[in-house]
């Protein structure tokens, strides 16, 4: 038996064993409450909550560029709101990928779809708002 066989089969034995532990800490209890806080859910609501943050700070930039968000010309605010839109929608759209049950299991998939569309959304208003600075 070659170095790589064995190498390929300590690695398959150890991912072997890893994997039910990581799937049993990731995957929620068989009866979840509506009100049990899982790990997909505290996910969904992080990354909606963060495109939510994007959206009000893309909002605030287009509205005002030369505003609260600094004494320049608004790209500050635009490069903000577009980063929390990004970090919100992907982190969203791995909540949704990773999900093996619809809304009710405690998978989180609704506030992972959420996310992806406030992500989004910040996103749309941050590249508006730093097109609007560079023209001015």
């Amino acid at each position: 038996m070659s170095v790589r066989h064995l190498l390929a089969a300590a690695v398959a034995q150890v991912g072997g064993l890893a994997t039910p532990a990581v799937a049993h800490v990731l995957a929620p209890p068989d009866p979840v409450s509506a009100y049990a806080l899982t790990a997909g859910r505290l996910w969904s609501v992080v990354a909606a909550l963060l495109g939510l943050a994007g959206v009000v700070i893309g909002g605030l930039a287009l509205a005002r560029p030369a505003g609260r968000l600094g004494t320049g010309n608004g790209r500050r605010g635009a490069i903000v709101a577009l980063a929390a839109g990004l970090v919100g929608a992907v982190v969203g759209g791995l909540v949704v990928g990773a999900a093996e049950g619809g809304p009710g299991t405690g998978y989180g998939i609704v506030g992972g779809y959420v996310a992806l569309v406030v992500g989004l959304i910040a996103m749309l208003l941050g590249g508006l708002a730093l097109a609007r600075a560079r023209r001015v």
